[in-house]
């Protein structure tokens, strides 16, 4: 597959899809600038009023319920109609989904209203989302289920889409076939949105492949190669500096250093 991602990644930096991110205050600056070094083109259009005008002329949604409001989810559904309607891949970042009633009952109820292309999340979120029991803290996954692939796999035929659990090593599956991804670096636990930002990168590839399970393998071995090469980079003095080194390395990697370090493993369920 290392063809694939060479291929993705370049017909982004020259093709520039527009992605259009309902996603969390926290980290709304930095998932456009990293859309924009990967060569993709960002925009945060959160009212109502204009939330499906938006969906209806991008290329991708992604829906991130990191900083929930009711407001908020009346644009995330609106959006995401509009986005079906009109045949765009909708991507959902359920944040958090586990620790609270109103995250798990907000994104069962985007799921269930909508034709959700890919679901990119940690592997508590998975495994709450696929009914397994998971520990989740605050918005992140303090414990990992012992069969964290197996809810990546539950969720993704139970849902009829694709499903990347991001961690050590991503897990990509609609549910007969997964690809796992062994790239990244410990570094990406220390900034705040990493995954979020994943989750948008993931939705400029899908944009652009053949297949969601194609498209979101083929950004987590991209953003994974970024974050080590970003990690290796001189000076690093701790998580503001990876942070930087991120956004330059989703710029600047050549495709031999992405041919040279990717890790992709590919299966048949």
């Amino acid at each position: 597959m290392t063809n694939q991602v060479l291929a993705l990644r370049n017909l982004i930096k020259s093709d520039a899809p527009l992605i259009h991110n309902i996603t969390n205050v926290v980290v709304t600056n930095f998932t456009a600038n990293g859309l924009y070094a990967a060569g993709a083109k960002p925009v945060m259009a959160y009212a109502p009023e204009e939330a499906a005008d938006m969906a209806s002329a991008a290329d991708a949604l992604v829906l991130n319920i990191g900083t929930l409001s009711s407001a908020t989810n009346e644009a995330m559904l609106l959006a995401g109609k509009a986005a079906n309607k009109h045949g765009k891949p909708v991507i959902l970042d359920p944040v958090g989904a586990g620790a609270t009633s109103f995250r798990t009952e907000s994104a069962a109820m985007l799921l269930k209203e909508l034709d959700i292309a890919l679901i990119r999340g940690n592997s508590g979120e998975i495994a709450s989302l696929a009914g397994a029991e998971a520990v989740v803290r605050g918005v992140d996954a303090s414990a990992a289920p012992d069969d964290a692939s197996q809810s990546a796999v539950k969720l993704a035929r139970s849902q009829q889409t694709t499903v990347c659990m991001t961690g050590e090593i991503d897990v990509i599956t609609d549910g007969s076939s997964m690809i796992t991804v062994h790239n990244g670096s410990p570094s990406l636990r220390d900034v705040t949105g990493a995954g979020c930002l994943l989750s948008s990168i993931a939705a400029a590839f899908i944009s652009r492949a053949a297949s969601p399970l194609e498209g979101a393998a083929a950004a987590c071995a991209y953003y994974g190669v970024c974050a080590e090469a970003a990690a290796a980079r001189q000076p690093y003095a701790g998580p503001g500096h990876f942070q930087i080194h991120l956004l330059d390395m989703l710029q600047q990697l050549t495709d031999e250093q992405l041919e040279q370090q990717l890790i992709l493993k590919e299966a048949s369920l």
